[in-house]
């Protein structure tokens, strides 16, 4: 493999500053872009968790022991999640950091839980970029990351029943079934499914407004 860095194209009179590998030159005007594309999904990132931490304080919050369904609070993870796996980690982070400063622990480790299933659907989404545009697949994926979302949660919530912390006496008495399964986890499943479609209808309203928004996904 040859690696030579360009000065002047010898069969141009213009500079063509560069880098060939191989058979391949790469321009600056590439690493620029890609630089470019980097710092505009840092910027949504941003944006993003703002948004994930300033809704659930804004909307109308309804908490059920460990179970908290507030509408719209995982919209901005499912944005981050149709832009790229690295934006989706990011605003995860972002929101559970911000979480463990604001909410009991047992919302926080919740908040963290939702890693799997961002991660899950922004690389499906990376391998697939049109499965938004297509009505069964967007509901099977929508449906497939609710069951995901609602399993981690249970996963989460689990020890903290076990060991009766954040739990009352009559929700200990209900049971792990009722409880856990029924409550953290079905509801999870719900609510989550709801915030997908709300986010995937925000989405696409966003790429008929500013087409070039889909520049920066992968």
């Amino acid at each position: 493999m040859s690696f030579a860095i360009l000065g002047k194209n010898p069969l141009s009179s213009r500079p063509n500053s560069g880098i060939i590998v191989g058979n391949i030159t790469l321009q600056r005007g590439c690493f620029a872009k890609m630089e470019h594309k980097s710092i505009y999904q840092l910027v949504l990132a941003g944006i993003l968790c703002a948004i994930g931490l300033v809704v659930p304080m804004v909307m109308p919050k309804v908490i059920l022991g460990p179970m908290s369904f507030t509408l719209g609070s995982h919209v901005a993870i499912f944005l981050a999640m149709f832009i790229s796996p690295k934006v989706a980690a990011a605003v995860v982070l972002g929101t559970t950091v911000g979480f463990f400063m604001t909410t009991p622990i047992i919302i926080a480790m919740r908040a963290a839980s939702h890693i799997v299933f961002a991660l899950v659907g922004a690389l499906i989404i990376k391998h697939h970029a049109d499965i938004l545009e297509k009505p069964l697949a967007c509901l099977s994926l929508n449906a497939v990351l609710a069951l995901i979302h609602g399993l981690s949660e249970v996963l989460v919530v689990s020890p903290f029943f076990f060991s009766g912390y954040m739990f009352t006496p009559a929700q200990l008495n209900g049971g792990f079934i009722m409880s856990v399964v029924v409550l953290v986890g079905l509801g999870t499943v719900v609510h989550s499914f709801v915030d997908c479609s709300i986010s995937v209808l925000l989405w696409k309203a966003v790429k008929s407004t500013v087409p070039s928004i889909k520049l920066l996904r992968g």
